[in-house]
């Protein structure tokens, strides 16, 4: 199982072909799966685009990424503003390699005066998903950072943990230390995929992600644009001092 983070700079504007050169050139690097940001479409710190271009979960976003997973026989992980029946939704989907929706989460912590004007919050049990023979789980951004939800995750059989994410400047502990912590305490691979430079006012970070079982990177970005591939095999989840947290747990919440 091969992976692949992209981090986008802020700037680019034709965001349907962004997502169209990534899966080409993930699958022609072998990769099984890509992960693209938070709210790739229509983009993250465009308020008003987020009510006034939200689609349905069959519209024309929808449609676009299912044929180029088709077209490069590869899953891809989006982040999007939802339309739902009942209010608008920092979304993500999983589309498999022949275009069908493998996995749908709406994100459950709203982060900030404009998430939070803007979304709904997602009410929702843990997004689990098989494929290629491997659990994997998802949430958005902020949610990583609170425990309760990747270990939920972590209960439900989740190995790989796919975070879109939209993390600024200044918030750099997200991925140098809590994500490295969850995916140590839960046991399992979690990659983040942020962006990077300026998007109306709001700088981002990068630094994006693929972190291993014992919570060291396997692959990480700095600035600017950047695919990280990782290869996801049975070695990463052996060995003597991987976490037994989720075993050994006493207490009200032992299973």
């Amino acid at each position: 199982m091969k992976i692949a983070v992209s981090q986008w700079q802020c700037c680019v504007e034709d965001r349907l072909s962004r997502i169209a050169r990534d899966a080409r050139q993930a699958s022609l690097s072998g990769c099984d799966l890509l992960l693209l940001p938070e709210l790739a479409l229509p983009g993250y710190n465009r308020p008003d685009g987020h009510r006034e271009q939200a689609q349905p979960l069959n519209g024309i976003w929808a449609t676009y990424v299912a044929e180029q997973a088709r077209n490069n026989r590869i899953a891809i992980v989006y982040g999007w503003a939802e339309r739902g029946t009942d209010g608008i939704y920092n979304s993500a989907s999983v589309i498999a390699p022949d275009g069908t929706r493998l996995a749908h989460y709406r994100k459950i912590q709203l982060f900030g005066a404009m998430e939070q004007a803007n979304f709904s919050h997602g009410q929702q049990a843990p997004v689990v998903f098989r494929y290629r023979g491997r659990n994997f789980g998802l949430l958005i951004c902020y949610d990583i950072e609170f425990p309760e939800h990747a270990r939920a995750l972590a209960r439900q059989g989740t190995e790989i943990l796919l975070v879109p994410t939209a993390n600024p400047i200044g918030y750099a502990h997200v991925p140098d230390l809590l994500v490295p912590a969850r995916a140590y305490e839960n046991r399992m691979v979690v990659a983040y995929a942020n962006y990077s430079g300026e998007e109306h006012g709001l700088c981002f970070g990068g630094l994006s992600i693929i972190c291993s079982p014992d919570g060291q990177p396997v692959a990480k970005a700095g600035l600017g644009d950047a695919l990280l591939i990782a290869e996801i095999g049975d070695n990463l989840f052996e060995g003597e001092y991987l976490s037994t947290q989720i075993a050994d747990l006493r207490g009200g919440q032992a299973r």
